[in-house]
């Protein structure tokens, strides 16, 4: 029976009260009545919007039509033709301006839940399926992937399924890249990440950890070593700040380092190996989804108070909508339309206050965003002792410091074609290291357009 329901079926959470306090996943899934329920919401249309606003191209009115039919290993089995990791997606995409954003059903009421239905569908398969190892037909050549977060995995998946032997070099301990350093328990269980790395192993994909590139071996070698093509998604993480007097302060941070530490390194453990600064009043200067991340796992680290300082308005924040709700339902404080300039020591160097300014909207700038202009008069002191900075990044230099006719723009970006071709012939690039820090699903389709054109490259050469 059709759903003619104007609203989605709701995620069940945790309570706010509750989870401010645990690093545990806040979204509890789909069960699958409702799952159900939520697919009969979709009309099927012929000419499939929403597959339009997908990266990756996943068929949605196909995967849907299956949950309709209680067919959950049949969605997942549609879905992976896409997408290497849909457990992934299915938490940390912003459906709502991509998929959902199509979806027929928005026009007089929401969309279909989308990215929740891919989540329940990669949940089922992952607790009910036995996968094993797939057979592939190796067609003799050799593809090598430069870091092991989505852009890369994706890269890697699709050329391993086309019978490449692939090995990715990740610089950490750990493979993920920004799943597993960046993005906080609570809303990616780390064992789903390494589930879904799993899956690509299980391809045959190799990936070597605590390989930097350009310092344990550089991209001329590993050409010396037979890979006939190299793709870089080494990602965006160098990170920005202010350049403003105090930030070399003890208890100011990037949002990489501090997210590192407790995602990586779980410094939220009583037994964690890392040092973290447990602080009463936290500062995060920014308005993106990192920053958001950054403030809850303050929260949680017990900070009595935590502030989101941002520049300018609340409907100009970057974040997703869901991320700027939860924050707020955990007692997050936003400081909208402000901004530092100043971060003040005590005696010992630690930071003990930070000096704002209150900011209004003037005209547009180049991005066609409000620029933000200074009130007159309007400096005052924010009682904080730790600050966050989560106000972008940049890609790490090392890579093209010691690759010959690799092309970088004025950010420190590889400059890449449409198909991820860069200035060095056999060397592609994509996601976060082409781009700048952008989104997971954007990252994931910029390395699986790179491995289609890799393989055509190669057979080019062949």
């Amino acid at each position: 029976m059709p759903n003619m329901s104007l609203k989605k079926n709701e995620m069940p959470v945790q309570s706010p009260e509750i989870r401010s306090t645990n690093f545990l996943e806040v979204a509890l899934g789909y069960t699958e009545e409702q799952a159900v329920d939520e697919a009969n919401r979709c009309l099927n249309c012929k000419n499939k919007p929403c597959v339009g606003g997908c990266p990756v191209s996943i068929d949605i009115p196909d995967f849907i039509e299956k949950i309709k039919e209680r067919d959950f290993e049949g969605a997942y089995q549609v879905i992976s033709r896409s997408s290497s990791l849909p457990a992934v997606c299915g938490r940390v995409c912003p459906q709502e301006t991509q998929c959902e954003s199509k979806c027929v059903r928005g026009i007089k009421g929401e969309p279909v839940a989308i990215g929740r239905l891919e989540r329940f569908v990669a949940d089922w398969h992952n607790a009910n399926s036995d996968s094993k190892e797939v057979s592939v037909d190796f067609n003799g050549h050799k593809c090598a992937i430069i870091g092991a977060g989505p852009s890369g995995l994706a890269c890697a998946g699709d050329l391993a399924k086309m019978g490449y032997k692939v090995t990715v070099f990740e610089a950490l301990h750990l493979a993920g890249g920004v799943l597993v350093y960046g993005i906080p328990e609570f809303r990616l269980p780390k064992s789903i990440v390494q589930r879904e790395i799993e899956n690509l192993r299980k391809l045959g994909v190799e990936i070597e950890t605590n390989v930097v590139i350009g310092k344990t071996v550089e991209i001329d070698e590993l050409f010396e070593q037979g890979y006939e093509a190299i793709f870089v998604g080494s990602g965006a993480g160098l990170p920005r700040f202010m350049n403003i007097p105090g930030e070399n302060l003890k208890g100011v941070y990037s949002a990489n380092e501090f997210l590192t530490r407790v995602n990586l390194m779980k410094a939220y453990k009583n037994d964690a190996d890392t040092p973290i600064k447990h602080s009463r009043n936290v500062a995060v200067v920014g308005g993106g989804n990192v920053a958001m991340d950054a403030a809850r796992s303050a929260k949680r680290l017990g900070a009595e108070n935590v502030y989101i300082v941002y520049r300018r308005g609340e409907e100009e924040m970057p974040a997703r909508r869901e991320e700027i709700e939860h924050a707020k339902e955990e007692g997050i404080i936003f400081r909208t339309l402000t901004n530092p300039v100043e971060i003040t020591g005590n005696e010992h160097k630690f930071v003990s206050g930070m000096k704002c300014v209150e900011m209004e909207l003037g005209e547009p700038d180049e991005s066609g965003r409000r620029r933000p202009v200074v009130k007159e008069n309007s400096e005052f002191l924010l009682d904080v002792d730790c600050v966050i900075m989560a106000i972008g990044t940049s890609p790490n230099p090392l890579i093209r410091n010691t690759t010959e006719g690799l092309a970088t723009n004025k950010h420190g970006c590889f400059i890449a074609d449409e198909n991820g071709r860069t200035s060095r012939e056999g060397v592609f690039a994509g996601g976060d290291a082409v781009t700048g820090a952008a989104t997971v699903i954007l990252a994931m389709g910029a390395g699986k357009t790179a491995a289609k054109a890799m393989d055509e490259y190669i057979k080019e050469k062949n």
